[in-house]
């Protein structure tokens, strides 16, 4: 994705020159087919849009200021920053894990970590107070799902006996 159509030209020439040449041509050239896309923006916020929705596994962003765009990034794999960072560099030497979210799912998902391997359980504790402070949000949600023995739960702990 680029704002610049003459870059955007320069990059399907390049492409195409060297994939003359190239071992695998065969897989590459149906990959690049069916899932590959040269696309110019209107604007950088449109670029930044449309990664954002295509949330895609890797994401190299090359601009003058690459560390002001980075922020605007909400989906993506593993992100690449300027000229100097190319995606073999993940893959293989700067540390990052390569197994990504493909398909869309950064969206939803990191690339794996060590996060991944460890239980963090949750736990709530509250006081009396505490719970009395929020019964009424706990009972009309809970109601209003449907869910009135989760509602009840709450309620007879303030009954008198």
């Amino acid at each position: 994705v680029t704002t610049d159509e003459t870059l955007a030209k320069s990059v399907c020439e390049i492409v195409t020159t060297e994939l003359a040449n190239l071992p695998r041509k065969e897989i590459i050239t149906a990959a690049l087919e069916r899932h590959s896309a040269v696309i110019v923006a209107a604007d950088l916020q449109e670029a930044i849009d449309f990664t954002n929705e295509y949330a895609s596994e890797h994401l190299q962003i090359v601009t003058k200021e690459p560390f002001s765009i980075l922020p605007r990034i909400k989906h993506a794999g593993s992100i690449f920053l300027g000229q100097y960072a190319p995606v073999p560099v993940g893959d293989y030497a700067s540390g990052t894990n390569h197994v990504l979210p493909t398909g869309q799912c950064a969206r939803m998902f990191s690339g794996l970590s060590v996060d991944d391997f460890i239980q963090k359980p949750t736990f709530q504790y509250l006081t009396k107070d505490g719970l009395r402070r929020l019964k009424d949000v706990v009972t009309t949600l809970a109601e209003a799902e449907g869910l009135y023995m989760h509602a009840k739960a709450v309620r007879e702990r303030f009954e008198e006996n």
